[in-house]
């Protein structure tokens, strides 16, 4: 069975998650042991689910600055 059979398609290795957005996989680890981040353990391995790593990224997403403050 494929882990697209098992819904796991919409997750990605902490290691996935490093080269997607640069953050290092300890610190993905960190923050799902944390509970900061929900994951999913399997086996040896951490999935996070991608909307956890959507919405870190658009958390840490800086506002645009108006024409006027530029």
């Amino acid at each position: 069975m494929k882990m697209r059979d098992l819904g796991l398609a919409k997750h990605l290795s902490v290691t996935e998650a490093e080269s997607q957005t640069g953050i290092s996989r300890w610190t993905w680890r960190r923050m799902a042991y944390d509970g900061r981040v929900a994951s999913v353990k399997v086996g040896v391995r951490l999935l996070l689910p991608l909307s956890e790593i959507e919405r870190v990224l658009q958390e840490g997403t800086r506002p645009r600055l108006q024409d006027s403050q530029l």
